[in-house]
């Protein structure tokens, strides 16, 4: 619907009507302006709250919503003025309680309460990692939006998201367009994450215009997630080795079957994504029509094409010969083994393939294809 503009509203005493009128008549009440303006029923989004005193001082701002929670703002130094953190949320109703002191020393006090329009749409995200997750060295944070970011709001949409470390680690947010088609936004550090770092996230999105097709954020987002042990795998293509990696020191080697010359495995470090006890291997979803449909045990996802580590029992050149469509085959056991050690986010590097191409980063969690200085370029703030 049209944004219907609400005026300010100027209230100069605890209550309206006559008596506020003499009271400002009189100079004994500093007149205080809130906007959006009281009694409105659709106020325009985009704007945040902002409480003003003439005549005298702001002494108290208590704004809460229509659920009980309270919104942060910040009082001017010199007491006239007061402005909310945020921007109002669509359809929301806010009460703001003021106390003013007049420059003549008149107490008083105002309630003023607006509604919000409903927005034509609105934009949520999905988060990866879920809150209180412990994943591995190589997680990125990684923000899926519902619906398309303008290229004109990225900028104050990556200002509105916030990531504390505990140690401090350095990172970056960049763009990316998923393999869903979707947007997204990814932070990654430059380095691998140090094992044991909390991680806190914090997006202040409400009210904030995604643009035209991807309407507003309603709410704020707040997770957090920690990181624990330092698991990585490496896959050596011409000796069909992948070997594991605990805090930089071998415990362990298996053998498999890579991709074949025709299917070359996709090269550089991936991060897992995700892990499935059992699951059918379909050739129809890596352009392979209806060749075969395998059951497999122990798979872990790397690619969003379906770059997997799995178990391969039909494959009887494991150890011996690449002969895959672009996955890493194993036994039943060794691949369990894999499954076991690499947790969400740990990395597996792909060395020795012959297959050329660089996988995009949408295409699972795919960040660390890129150099420090790539990924930055990504930013909407560079």
């Amino acid at each position: 619907m049209p944004a219907l503009l609400a005026t300010a509203t100027v209230l100069t005493a605890c209550g309206g009507g006559a008596d506020a009128a003499t009271s400002k008549a009189a100079g004994h009440a500093a007149k205080v302006t809130v906007t959006p303006a009281a009694g409105s029923k659709a106020a325009a989004l985009g704007s945040p709250i902002s409480v003003r005193a003439a005549g005298g001082k702001l002494t108290s701002v208590d704004v809460k919503d229509d659920q009980g929670a309270r919104v942060e703002g910040k009082l001017a130094a010199d007491g006239t003025t007061w402005k909310s953190a945020g921007k109002v949320r669509p359809k929301t109703t806010y009460t703001v309680r003021t106390r003013a002191t007049s420059d003549d020393g008149k107490d008083s006090a105002v309630t003023s309460v607006f509604t919000t329009e409903q927005a034509d749409k609105v934009n949520k995200l999905t988060n990866t990692p879920g809150g209180g997750q412990t994943v591995g060295t190589g997680m990125p944070i990684s923000i899926l939006f519902d619906h398309p970011i303008a290229t004109d709001r990225r900028a104050e949409i990556e200002k509105a998201l916030k990531v504390t470390t505990q140690p401090y680690v350095q990172g970056a947010w960049g763009w990316v367009k998923d393999y869903s088609g979707k947007d997204r936004i990814d932070w990654r550090p430059k380095d691998y994450w140090p094992s044991g770092t909390k991680v806190s996230v914090k997006g202040a999105l409400a009210g904030i215009n995604s643009g035209s097709a991807g309407g507003w954020f309603a709410r704020d987002y707040n997770f957090g997630f920690s990181i624990g042990a330092d698991h990585k795998a490496v896959i050596d293509v011409p000796s069909h080795t992948l070997t594991m990696y605990e805090n930089g020191k071998k415990v362990g080697s298996v053998v498999g079957s890579a991709g074949s010359p025709q299917d070359p495995t996709r090269g550089g470090v991936h991060t897992v994504r995700s892990k499935n006890a059992a699951e059918t291997m379909d050739s129809s979803t890596i352009g392979h029509g209806n060749e075969w449909m395998l059951d497999s045990k122990w798979v872990t996802h790397l690619t969003a094409s379906g770059t997997f580590l799995h178990s391969a029992p039909w494959n009887h050149q494991i150890g011996v010969a690449n002969t895959s469509h672009g996955c890493f085959g194993m036994t039943t056991g060794d691949a369990k083994k894999v499954f076991d050690f690499l947790t969400i986010g740990s990395t597996v590097e792909v060395k020795g393939t012959s297959n050329p191409n660089k996988t995009d980063v949408g295409n699972g969690l795919e960040v660390w294809q890129e150099s420090w200085q790539q990924w930055q370029q990504r930013s909407a703030l560079k």
